[in-house]
């Protein structure tokens, strides 16, 4: 299917308003932060629920629930307040590569930004340059492994350095960021402008983004992120990453 190039932003835009609805917040990892409303709770939640979603997405949502559950349902609580033998009741929990051992350093890391960095949003906040957030999700990869940890972890959070796509990162982003009102995305950071973001690339956006002509680069990398972005940022400057929907449900519930 080939989109005539004048019509593509309105084809896009349709597909926009199609699945940037409430029905998208259930099946979807998202709906893990929305069980809250204290902003911290949120950023946690959302954090969590993002690192682990690679793989099937109702068992992404599944396992983030499961994640918050581990948590006393009190994430930020958890995090702040809770003794090297509470850790234990993490054992048993695996996401695919991800396991309790990486989840127990994932509380003392949020801990440490939280207590020594003034927290998630204050990092990415110091961190943000004129037009993008990829530098900042730099900075949060080191910070978040300042204090000692397996190496095994570290895969875990991408670094845009090593010239990953950060896809995990930058959906979460997403959610923090964006508040266009209609109630999917969360909107708690105030202080970062929705044309910062960038989009969650992955083999479904990616291979949605090639079809459409806004991605010419092959691999998924650092540089075909840049790529989308700039081609995205031409369709909307100020709200790009909204089409993330778009390009999200071609792929998966269009087959596209």
């Amino acid at each position: 299917m080939v989109i005539p190039e004048n019509e593509l932003k309105d084809f896009l835009d349709s597909k926009v308003l199609q699945y940037n609805t409430l029905d998208f917040i259930e099946p979807d990892p998202i709906s893990v932060p929305h069980r809250y409303t204290l902003k911290e709770d949120i950023e946690i939640a959302g954090f969590l629920a993002s690192t682990i979603a690679w793989g099937n997405r109702k068992m992404i949502t599944k396992n983030g629930h499961r994640m918050m559950d581990l948590l006393g349902n009190s994430p930020y609580d958890f995090v702040m307040e809770h003794r090297e033998d509470q850790l234990q009741q993490l054992e048993g929990f695996v996401h695919r590569t991800f396991n309790a051992t990486d989840f127990a350093y994932f509380i003392k890391a949020l801990k440490h930004i939280y207590t020594v960095h003034g927290g998630l949003e204050r990092v990415f906040t110091t961190y943000q340059t004129e037009d993008s957030l990829q530098p900042a999700i730099e900075h949060f990869h080191e910070l978040f492994f300042e204090i000692p940890h397996q190496l095994r972890t570290r895969k875990h959070v991408a670094n845009p350095a090593k010239g990953s796509v950060a896809k995990r990162i930058n959906m979460c982003l997403r959610w923090f960021v964006r508040n266009d009102n209609n109630g999917v995305d969360l909107g708690i950071w105030k202080d970062i402008n929705p044309s910062k973001l960038s989009c969650p690339l992955d083999v479904h956006s990616g291979n949605v983004a090639r079809k459409l002509g806004l991605l010419t680069r092959k691999q998924n990398d650092g540089k075909a992120l840049l790529e989308l972005d700039s081609s995205l940022r031409i369709l909307d400057k100020n709200d790009p990453v909204k089409y993330d929907f778009a390009l999200f449900g071609l792929g998966i519930f269009e087959g596209f």
